[in-house]
């Protein structure tokens, strides 16, 4: 079972290359199996280049510890490790510092839903955490960044907003498995370049209607979908 985890986790981690999610080390991907309680993810600072499945790391839901794997786990981990326990409907997550996401974070700015591409898969503004406090940087940093992700989306559903951007920091998006991580990712910095592009254009550009927010993402996730092929 480990072994098909790692399997996906690799190629995941693989997928935010082929899309220029990444470059250098600069991101992770991991996935949970909530039923032995452990995490795979990316090792820190692996190159991409030539990365095998086996070199994904498992480490523990519960401690964060590894139990399989002779790499040292993405050091961002307590912050994947953070979102699992917050966010128990996930069951993948993606970091990148793609260059429109990030530069909306380094912005602090959230990005809002200008046209029907965002709606189709986030119910609303992509939010923009707060900064982290000194102390929290100090101390726990990893873990606060997830902390601080997770106070966030207090009032907000993680299912309906799967992504968000930590300020001064970067992007996190999440979804019920990697490969849906994944593709959150990179439609979030598609719709992340597209805003970018549209406030160039019209720098008092707002939000489009809540009627048409509604009506594109409900089409697709809401219970009486109809987006794509019907299943008999």
């Amino acid at each position: 079972m480990l072994e098909q985890l790692k399997q996906r986790v690799c190629e995941a981690n693989l997928m935010l290359v082929k899309k220029r999610l990444v470059v250098l080390t600069w991101g992770n991907a991991s996935a949970v199996d909530r039923e032995h309680r452990v995490v795979v993810i990316k090792p820190s600072g692996l190159s991409y280049e030539a990365m095998k499945p086996e070199q994904m790391v498992v480490v523990s839901l519960d401690t964060g510890r590894v139990v399989e794997g002779g790499l040292g786990p993405s050091s961002d981990t307590p912050t994947h490790i953070e979102l699992y326990k917050s966010f128990p409907g996930i069951g993948g997550i993606a970091h990148t510092h793609s260059l429109y996401a990030t530069a909306w974070a380094q912005g602090k700015r959230e990005i809002l839903p200008l046209e029907t591409t965002h709606a189709d898969h986030f119910h609303g503004a992509i939010p923009c955490t707060r900064e982290l406090r000194k102390k929290e940087i100090a101390s726990d940093y990893e873990r606060n960044t997830g902390r601080v992700i997770v106070e966030r989306f207090r009032t907000l559903n993680p299912l309906e907003l799967p992504a968000v951007l930590v300020a001064s920091h970067g992007p996190f998006t999440w979804g019920t498995t990697v490969e849906e991580a994944v593709e959150n990712a990179v439609v979030r910095e598609r719709v992340a370049r597209m805003a970018t592009e549209t406030l160039s254009l019209n720098r008092s550009a707002k939000s489009m209607s809540r009627a048409l927010l509604d009506k594109h993402f409900l089409r697709k996730h809401g219970k009486n979908t109809y987006y794509g092929q019907m299943k008999n």
